[in-house]
């Protein structure tokens, strides 16, 4: 009976990602009815999912941090390839889409997420734990990536707007490409061991022994499923992206609402892994899952974005507003002070779905 019914999973978590891929193909660049919606947005669902699994193959095989950093890296390329892809088709009106996503991958992942797993761990283990070293250079990188790229264009003279200019683009795209590559060079070689889960005691947690390790081969296919998978979610959401955006202007929303709404579903696969995570009281996995995404946000987008900006047409606009520099001043300020003792209870987790809330009421009513 047990066989059968990992079987059916099996077979369902590989047959949905290539069903929704059939649905992005056959609703590519066409203009869909409401049913067609539907249809695609649960096809949207069901690649989320299956993406969540072949997530946790992955990382069970390889181990930790490299299981998270494979998540985080394989959404963040998909979504640059949404991002360029929207602002290939959307034209000056999308001149501030790059902004809006990245912005609201930061908030989500270092609010929303972050806090979600601080408060599913903090209910689980009464208080919960992880290792203060690699979280608080995750947070620095990120906090860093951030300034540079979405807080200086507003302060720049070289170029009206808060733009960059050709040569600070290009810096400003070095620069977190190099802040990338430096982290992930720490999270996964130098100081891998700050990045593991760690027990209440502050011991390294054990590696989880419930499921037999795949082999290379399940590796392989899962990983192949994975990528499968992202594309699904990103295409799909583009297919469905129209229909945000009409709703977005018929509900007369800010045009910044489509960054918000396009970051969440990116995200979802993430969000859902790392609030698993938690609940199994590894809430290091998931704060690696949570940063790790933010850093690889803006350390993969910027760059992609400044090299598309060679044939792309209209102006790229990367700075925020004052409302979103002090939420973004506040996240940080907040976060250092939630990383810092290296555990949180289910207060720490509440203040940042609070910002969290702040930043989406915000995004709504600004």
């Amino acid at each position: 009976m047990r066989t059968g019914i990992r079987s059916l999973a099996s077979q369902w978590t590989v047959l949905v990602p290539v069903f929704a891929v059939v649905a992005l193909v056959l609703s590519w660049g066409r203009e869909l009815p409401g049913s067609a919606v539907v249809l695609v947005a649960l096809c949207l669902a069901g690649a989320v999912l299956a993406a969540v699994h072949h997530a946790e193959v992955v990382a069970h095989r390889v181990g930790e941090p490299f299981g998270s950093l494979v998540l985080a890296v394989a959404v963040t390329v998909i979504e640059v390839a949404l991002i360029v892809t929207l602002m290939i088709d959307g034209g000056g009106k999308t001149a501030s889409l790059a902004r809006d996503t990245v912005f609201a991958a930061v908030m989500i992942t270092c609010n929303g997420i972050l806090g979600l797993c601080l408060l599913v761990g903090a209910l689980r283990s009464r208080v919960a734990v992880f290792n203060a070293e690699g979280t608080g250079t995750a947070l620095a990188t990120v906090a860093t990536l951030s300034t540079l790229t979405l807080v200086i264009p507003t302060f720049t003279t070289s170029k009206p707007g808060p733009e960059f200019s050709p040569a600070q683009l290009g810096f400003a795209a070095a620069a977190s490409l190099a802040l990338y590559g430096l982290f992930v060079a720490v999270q996964t070689v130098r100081h891998r061991d700050y990045f593991l889960p760690v027990t209440q005691e502050g011991g390294v947690r054990e590696v989880e022994t419930h499921a037999p390790r795949p082999t290379r081969r399940a590796t392989l296919l899962s990983l192949v499923m994975l990528l499968v998978a992202l594309v699904a979610v990103v295409g799909d959401a583009k297919a469905v992206s129209p229909t945000i955006e009409s709703g977005v202007a018929s509900a007369g929303l800010p045009q910044a609402v489509v960054g918000v709404v396009i970051a969440l579903l990116v995200l979802l696969p993430e969000t859902l892994a790392a609030v698993r995570a938690a609940r199994r009281e590894r809430v290091q996995t998931s704060l690696n899952l949570a940063l790790g995404s933010a850093i690889a946000s803006i350390g993969l987008t910027i760059p992609s974005i400044a090299l598309a900006s060679i044939w792309l047409s209209g102006p790229l606009v990367l700075g925020l507003n004052s409302v979103h520099m002090v939420l973004l001043a506040l996240t940080v300020v907040v976060g250092a002070l939630t990383v810092a003792p290296g555990r949180a209870t289910l207060l720490q987790g509440g203040v940042h779905l609070g910002i969290f809330a702040a930043f989406v009421f915000l995004a709504i009513s600004p």
